[in-house]
């Protein structure tokens, strides 16, 4: 405790100290020795979907501009969100491009979830793509208490690459298929209809969906070139990397994870960190189900064993 409080009393004496020294000093132009807080730069026009989106219009501008600088000055969040991309997109990826649905649909993922592939928020939406309950069970995932596919990452993926498939044929346009997949497409159409109006840009909606696709297209914008709004990452171990896992098919009753998991020779929390879709310590199974379970294979748990990559070469600088 003495140690800790030491501490503590160290660092407030060189705030303090710091403070003092630049308390009224000015620069040699006369402004606040403060620390400087630059504007994004926002382009012309961004490319999203394979639809160039012109920025020109003063609103439309705005509403980017608001998201970009909100994405640029939460630190925290958004290199966590660069950092478990690397992670994660290898696996996403894959199964867009089998539903033949654009990659820029993993920046919605960014937005919904930060990746986290324990994210549950309080509307009760889980999972990286934030599936309601009854969402997923309308596109074929399992939901009890379980099992919940919502935190399956590539069956939820698919999911969410088929809804938004079906929207975006609905609506002949993504960024309305987006703002449908967060606000429901039975309010968007509804908004569209009586606002005479043919897309998303053009809609005045609640600010919760009214912000949701320019948030979207800047997390596009900083994952594209995060040196270019500051985030600094020095080298691909600094990046989360891919867990090498054998499959293991499990077609019956689990009595007890916890010792599944030790006689495949990884932990239990192990196997739920690689498997969050399993939300119990046992599996009933009376239905003979197949579940895919992934295993981490030996040595792939340890970073001094990993081949660190990066997904994305302008992630490293």
């Amino acid at each position: 405790m003495k140690k800790i409080l030491a501490a503590a009393l160290a660092v407030l004496t060189l705030s303090t100290t710091s403070f003092a020294s630049t308390k009224g000093h000015k620069s040699s132009n006369n402004a606040p020795a403060v620390a400087t807080v630059v504007s994004p730069v926002v382009p012309s026009s961004i490319t999203f979907c394979g639809k160039k989106v012109d920025l020109d219009r003063a609103d439309i501008f705005e509403r980017f501009d608001r998201e970009l600088t909100s994405m640029a000055y939460t630190h925290g969040n958004t290199l966590l969100t660069i950092k478990r991309a690397n992670k994660y997109f290898p696996q996403m990826a894959p199964v867009l491009t089998r539903n033949g649905v654009p990659q820029d649909l993993l920046y919605l993922a960014c937005v919904e979830s930060y990746l986290s592939n324990r994210a549950y928020s309080p509307a009760k939406a889980a999972g990286v793509w934030q599936f309601l309950a009854s969402t997923a069970k309308q596109y074929g995932l399992e939901v009890s208490d379980e099992v919940d596919e919502r935190y399956n990452l590539e069956k939820a993926t698919d999911a969410a690459a088929r809804m938004l498939k079906s929207l975006y044929n609905k609506y002949g346009d993504w960024a309305t298929a987006m703002a449908a997949y967060n606000g429901g497409p039975a309010r968007i159409s509804s908004s569209l209809s009586s606002q005479l109006a043919d897309n998303y840009h053009d809609l005045y909606l609640t600010e919760e969906t009214q912000r949701y696709v320019y948030r979207i297209m800047a997390m596009k914008a900083v994952l594209e070139n995060p040196a270019a709004f500051g985030f600094y990452i020095a080298d691909p171990a600094q990046l989360y990397q891919p867990v090498d896992c054998d499959i293991v098919e499990v077609n019956g009753s689990v009595s007890s994870w916890p010792l599944w998991a030790k006689n495949h020779g990884i932990t239990y929390a192990q196997l739920r960190d690689e498997n969050p879709w399993i939300r119990s310590e046992r599996l009933t199974n009376s239905s003979g189900k197949t579940y895919k379970v992934r295993v981490p294979k030996k040595g792939a748990l340890l970073r001094s064993h990993q081949k660190a990559k990066a997904y994305n070469a302008d992630w490293v600088r």
